[in-house]
């Protein structure tokens, strides 16, 4: 094919294409074309070197499908980690819906799947808020928490996926004098003792605030994460705790009441974190819709079995 057709085939001029030719020839250490009258043909190098393009190119088709593949892949596999509370109320309820009625292994490590529905790993890492974009390196899907008026997820390198913003109540023993009362401030709470989680988590966070608002250190006798361990304490008499609306849904032990916090944000976004190159993965979009169907099942749940005192 001489130059003018070779520039029409590749909408470029015929400069342009003899230029790359040159450049080519360059490269390849060897003359890849010659003149034949007024055509130019290919030499033996350059036959070779046309064969072995045209390989690559079918290559890069057949990768190019291959990623197509994967990314229309309903029944892929999926890895979500969330954290604690968390993996407790969405996991039971996630695999139940792609879970197969008789299960058969795909292999020794991953659970089946229901025919077309995606394959689960489920991990649950309860971390400070700051290190929830890192997961994101080792799992498709991360459940991820942050108080409301905290910095913002790196959104420019992350798909945020809003889940629900969670309030935190103040849960008290029920023979406690503020028991009665339908909603607290910070300045009825303020002078109590705690039990709370550790530094750089929700519950440590709202207290901290609290503190701020009231001018007084909150006085913290018991540094828990887990939210069934902070309730059953509160149930032992002598302190208070904060235990997520929504997302602690794990029975409230016998005479434990929960009250709201009024006049300080209390409120923790739930969110979804994703990177780019996940999100356009069909089973990924798959999970990730049922996460949030599952999380606005909760809080209708939450909302209706809510008595007001």
């Amino acid at each position: 094919m001489g130059p003018f057709n070779a520039s029409e085939q590749l909408q470029v001029t015929p400069s342009a294409v003899s230029q790359q030719l040159a450049l080519l020839a360059r490269s390849a250490g060897v003359q890849l074309t010659r003149k034949e009258v007024r055509t130019l043909v290919l030499t033996d190098a350059g036959r070779v070197l046309a064969e072995a393009g045209g390989a690559v190119v079918r290559a890069m088709a057949d990768a190019r499908a291959a990623i197509g593949m994967y990314h229309e892949d309903p029944a892929g596999l999926v890895s979500v980690s969330a954290f604690h509370s968390a993996a407790q109320t969405l996991f039971g309820r996630l695999t139940r819906r792609f879970s197969p009625e008789a299960p058969e292994a795909h292999d020794d490590a991953v659970p089946a799947s229901a025919p077309g529905l995606p394959r689960l790993r489920l991990t649950d890492e309860d971390v400070p808020q700051h290190s929830f974009p890192a997961l994101t390196a080792k799992h498709d899907i991360v459940l991820a928490h942050r108080l409301a008026h905290t910095e913002a997820w790196p959104s420019d390198r992350l798909i945020v996926v809003p889940l629900v913003q969670e309030p935190f109540d103040v849960a008290l023993p029920a023979g406690h004098r503020l028991a009665t009362s339908a909603t607290l401030a910070p300045e009825d709470v303020a002078g109590e003792r705690w039990v709370s989680s550790r530094p750089g988590f929700s519950p440590a966070d709202v207290l901290s605030t609290i503190g701020a608002i009231t001018s007084r250190s909150p006085d913290v006798a018991h540094h828990i994460n887990d939210y069934s361990t902070v309730a059953a304490i509160v149930a032992g008499g002598g302190v208070l705790g904060l235990l997520p609306r929504y997302t602690a849904t794990i029975g409230l032990p016998d005479g434990v009441v929960l009250r709201p916090l009024a006049g300080i944000g209390t409120r923790r976004s739930i969110d979804l974190l994703i990177r780019p190159e996940n999100a356009r993965r069909r089973s990924v979009q798959t999970v990730a819709g049922e996460l949030r169907a599952l999380m606005a099942e909760l809080v209708a749940e939450a909302e209706s079995a809510a008595v007001v005192p």
